[in-house]
Formats: C-alpha cells, sequence, structure tokens
C-alpha cells in the first residue's frame, strides 16, 4: 500500500461514493408513507375498538389501510422508469453503471470536465517549434527541409517516448498516447525514425512520467557514454537547466526568459508545450532517480495543437443556459487552459484561472467559500481533483466530474457521479465510475443530463398520480369506518388496485415526452423533496376528491343496484340489494 498504485487504492477506499439525490428522496418517501401508515393504523383501530368492533376485525381492517397507504407499485415504477433511461442513454453513447445514476445527471449543477479528449478531440499535431533561438513552422516541413537542430530536436523528443512503429503496407504507424503520438510523427516528417535510433542508442533505464514531476526521462547508451533525454514541461524543466543548447553559459540567463517567453506566446494561442533537454553523463549511478534530471542542456519546444471536440462550444453554452457550470480541469500549462477555455465559453468574465501550485495554498474552508469564481484549473494532480469535487459538494452542488487514468479514481468516486471515458479510460477508471461514455466526448454528457432531466420529470408525474390514489384509498377506508359504513374495499382489492390498475398509467405517464423547455430550466435544489413546490397539497386535494367520490359511488351502488357485503359469524357473503321501483 505504500506503492503509488497503493496510495491512489487508499484514497478510492476510503471515500465511499454519496448516495444519489433519487436514493435520498426515495428513502425519505418511505419513512415518511411508513411513519404515516403506522399512525393511521392505530387510530383507525382505537376508533374502532371504542365502536365496540372486535379487536380482530379492527386489526384485518387497519392491515388493510396500511396497504392502502404503501404504494407497493412504487419501487416496480421507478425501477421501470430507470431501465428506460439506461437503455435511451445506451443508444446516445452512455454507458450506465448504477442505477439511480440516470436521474442524477440531471439534477447535476457542476461539470468538472478533463480536457484532453473530452473537450477535445485527443488528436494532438505538432504545428510549431522553437530550437537555438529560431521559431519553426512545423506544417512546411513537407515542403521545406528541416533544418539540422530540429532534426536534433525531434531525434531526442521521439526517443524519449513509449510510443511503438509497425509497418503496414509500406506505412510506418504509430501507435501510443496521443501527445507521444504527435511527436513521433513530427519526428519521422523530418527524417527521423524512433527504432532506427533505438538501433544506435539502446534504451537502458528510464524514469517514468508523473503527473506531479510533469517530466519524463529515458537513459541511452551512446557510445562508451550514456545519453540522459528529457521531456516535459517547459516551467519545471528549464529550472533543471544549466546551460542552452547552441547557446553559452553567458547568454544562458538571457535565454531563459526568452524559452519562457516563448513558451507563453505558444500557449496563449491553445498550444501545448513540451520542453526537450539531455545530457551526457560518463556512468551510469548505480541508483537512477530524479537526481539525474539536474544540470540538463536545454534543446528546445515543441508545441502541438488538440482541436475541441466538434459540438463542445454549443454544449457548454447549453449547460450554461440549464444553470449547469462547466469546470476545465487539466494538466496543460494555465496560459494554454486559459486560451481553450476561453474560445470554448467555459471562462468568462470575472471567472478565476487556478494552477495546482496556487491551490495547495489555499486552505479547504476558504476554497469552499469561493470555489464557484473559479472555472479553471491548471497543472494539477489527483489530489487537487478530489479537493475540487468536495470543495463543490460541500458548497451545495450536484457535481459530475470525468476523468480517464488510473489517478482519476478518486476523484469519480468522491463525486456524485463519476464520468470515465470508454476510449481512453483505463479499467480502474470505469469501475470508479457511474456512467462511461464510449465516445469521450463532452456532447454525450449534455445529452445525458437532458434525458436525466426528462425521467425526473416523468418519475415525479407517476409518483404524483400513485400517492394521489393511495390517499384516496385512505380517504375512503378511514371515513367510511367514521361514518359507520360497511368497508368499501378489501385488502385484496387494494393490493390489486396498487400493483395492477396503478402500475399501467403510472408507466403511460412516465413514458410522456420531454418538454421543449427542459434544458433553458435551472437545476432543481437537490435539497428539495420530491412533493416541494405544493405537491403535497395538490395529491391530498386530489386523494380527497378520489375517496369521495368512491364513498359515493359505493353507498350509491351498495343501496341500489350493486352488491351488498354482508358480515356473518366472522365470513364475509355478497349478496345482491334489492333495487327499490
Amino acid at each position: 500500500m505504500d506503492t503509488k498504485v497503493g496510495k491512489i487504492a487508499t484514497m478510492i477506499i476510503s471515500d465511499e461514493s454519496p448516495d444519489t439525490p433519487l436514493q435520498r428522496k426515495l428513502g425519505e418517501i418511505g419513512k415518511k408513507l411508513g411513519l404515516a401508515a403506522l399512525v393511521i393504523c392505530a387510530l383507525m383501530f382505537v376508533i374502532g375498538i371504542t365502536r365496540s368492533i372486535s379487536a380482530t376485525e379492527m386489526f384485518m381492517t387497519s392491515i388493510g389501510l396500511a396497504v392502502a397507504a404503501i404504494p407497493e407499485g412504487l419501487p416496480a415504477i421507478v425501477t421501470i422508469l430507470l431501465a428506460i433511461g439506461v437503455t435511451k442513454m445506451a443508444k446516445k453513447s452512455a454507458i450506465i453503471r448504477k442505477l439511480p445514476a440516470v436521474e442524477t445527471l440531471g439534477s447535476s449543477s457542476v461539470i468538472c470536465s478533463d480536457k484532453t479528449g473530452t473537450l477535445t478531440q485527443n488528436k494532438m499535431q505538432v504545428v510549431a517549434a522553437q530550437v537555438g533561438g529560431e521559431k519553426l513552422d512545423a506544417r512546411t516541413w513537407e515542403s521545406e527541409k528541416p533544418k539540422e537542430n530540429a532534426k536534433f530536436l525531434f531525434r531526442l523528443a521521439s526517443m524519449c517516448t513509449d510510443c511503438m512503429l509497425s509497418n503496414k503496407n509500406n506505412e510506418v504507424l504509430v501507435d501510443g498516447e496521443a501527445t507521444e503520438k504527435a511527436i513521433v510523427t513530427a519526428a519521422l516528417n523530418v527524417g527521423e525514425n524512433k527504432d532506427e535510433l533505438y538501433k544506435e542508442m539502446k534504451r537502458v533505464e528510464e524514469i517514468s512520467f508523473e503527473s506531479k514531476r510533469k517530466m519524463m526521462t529515458t537513459i541511452h547508451r551512446y557510445g562508451n557514454k550514456f545519453r540522459v533525454i528529457t521531456k516535459g514541461a517547459p516551467d519545471v524543466l528549464i529550472r533543471r537547466c544549466l546551460s542552452g543548447y547552441e547557446c553559452s553559459d553567458e547568454q544562458w540567463n538571457l535565454e531563459r526568459s526568452r524559452i519562457m517567453s516563448s513558451n507563453e506566446q505558444m500557449a496563449s494561442n491553445a498550444l501545448r508545450v513540451i520542453a526537450v533537454a539531455y545530457k551526457d553523463i560518463e556512468h551510469l549511478p548505480s541508483k537512477i532517480d530524479e537526481s539525474l534530471e539536474q544540470g540538463l542542456v536545454f534543446v528546445g519546444l515543441i508545441g502541438m495543437i488538440d482541436p475541441p471536440r466538434e459540438g463542445v462550444k454549443q454544449a457548454v453554452k447549453t449547460c450554461a443556459e440549464a444553470g449547469i457550470k462547466t469546470v476545465m480541469i487539466t494538466g496543460d500549462h494555465i496560459i494554454t487552459a486559459k486560451a481553450i477555455a476561453i474560445d470554448l465559453g467555459i471562462l468568462k468574465a470575472g471567472d478565476i484561472a487556478i494552477t495546482g501550485d496556487e491551490l495547495d495554498k489555499i486552505p479547504q474552508d476558504r476554497l469552499e467559500q469561493n470555489i464557484h469564481s473559479y472555472s479553471v484549473f491548471a497543472r494539477v494532480s489527483p489530489e487537487h481533483k478530489v479537493r475540487i469535487v468536495k470543495a463543490f459538494r460541500s458548497a451545495g452542488n450536484i457535481v459530475a466530474m470525468t476523468g480517464d487514468g488510473v489517478n482519476d479514481a478518486p476523484a469519480l468516486k468522491s463525486a456524485d457521479i463519476g464520468v470515465a471515458m470508454g476510449i481512453a479510460g483505463t479499467d480502474v477508471a470505469k469501475n470508479a465510475a457511474d456512467m462511461i461514455l464510449t465516445d469521450d466526448n463532452f456532447v454525450t454528457i449534455t445529452e445525458a443530463v437532458k434525458t436525466g432531466r426528462h425521467i425526473f420529470a416523468n418519475m415525479r408525474k407517476s409518483i404524483h398520480f400513485l400517492i394521489s390514489t393511495n390517499v384516496g384509498e385512505i380517504v375512503a377506508m378511514f371515513v367510511g369506518l367514521l361514518l359507520g359504513l360497511d368497508a368499501p374495499l378489501l385488502a385484496i382489492h387494494l393490493l390489486w388496485i396498487n400493483l395492477v390498475t396503478d402500475s399501467f398509467p403510472a408507466i403511460a405517464l412516465g413514458l410522456e415526452p420531454a418538454e421543449e423547455n427542459i434544458m433553458r430550466q435551472k437545476p432543481r435544489d437537490h435539497r428539495k423533496g420530491l412533493f416541494a413546490d405544493g405537491l403535497w397539497g395538490r395529491i391530498f386535494v386530489e386523494g380527497l376528491m378520489i375517496g369521495t367520490l368512491t364513498l359515493l359511488a359505493f353507498s350509491i351502488g351498495n343501496n341500489l343496484y350493486g352488491l351488498a357485503v354482508r358480515k356473518n359469524n366472522g365470513i364475509y357473503n355478497f349478496e345482491y340489494a334489492r333495487v327499490s321501483a
């Protein structure tokens, strides 16, 4: 459990998935109805005893009233409607792993989304580079012969990757993570093949990439020496460099500020920027650790673009109209993140973008107070994501969180609904999530929100109908006893009504089409009950009318046209009532 994976597992175990709003509301309904049934049954039993009705008869009558009070069809109706919602979402590329999550998305007020692959296409392409103080346009290399310094930059960068090359129909195919794939592809375009380079400089050791370090290092045997190649975030890597490629020690201080200025300029154009550095050493140390990443020679910058997914900009706008705040969480440079967030409409005037280092300096209580001011979180770690989710939830929001990596699993589990990526997502992330996007597309989340709202609205209609009929049954039974009338309904009648005649109309209500303005309504307050906004009052009035009309119809039919129920020695007999002339 002291390993990195073990620590992530500990975070997953310690953070239990919260109950969904629907689970909490249905739990409250069950308690209220159960308590109401007990009170009414006890009251009815006492009234019957005071009217000299036998205890056995009153016990059976009270049980019948309890049957009337509890809507037995409710669990079945809710399950059927949720199952229908699961089917609808599956057709729209959203796989639901936990049934109540269908409705949870509909009540979401914040969506925390990863940038790469969700808001963007995750199809990185190198478009720019800077090496030796010269800016290069990578898109012109097919028509222009690249310079030697550019080839040197991409030679080193491609060697410091985990991509695999293969040949198919005389075409070299690259397989790997999107950023590294773009680097290796660009290297092939300038004539540098990673596999051929590995024959000359065999890879012998590595220090893997970590989101906290934001760097990766590989070590290669180079003749009688060893070459250390490091790539990573420019602002982190440049602090580990003592000099620059094609730059004297005297020029380095001036060059360093110029490099950071170029980094910011490229990032402001929504480019992800990767820095590359190296050094040669005589011998391998006995322990391979981060000390090898010191005293490097800076080589250059590589800028790549990941275009936004089609429809994401409109989806973010739709979320805003629906009262849902979209938050971008990314490991990119903050300038890159801000440029993309502004383009997509996530970062608006007055909103704040913040880095993981700045987040570390903010106490959790102050973060919770000001959490709605933040729209972009850059250079974040897995621990930061959990803090962000908990801060939004503490501020009273229902939070949806997207993620794909192993290190995203704790945040996915901490959120009200975790959304994992089906294409790029790891099995750990999928197992921790409530919903999986088979197309890794933010637009799908918006469609799922709409479906969730539709399902809840229809579910509320069905519950309204079911409880109204149950109140009508209580009124008919209870008032009938008070008036000294024969029981209009037996327990078996009540069960038949609740399970059969109530269920099909309730399902029909659950299949009604969505309202046209459903995505222009604000998210419902999850602290409100299912019967908020006057629903209890409407249910009571409707139930009173149903019960009164039932008693009236029963009395008329019993006395004039229907069957009379007579009790003889504890046995109910049915006799035809005489019809007067």
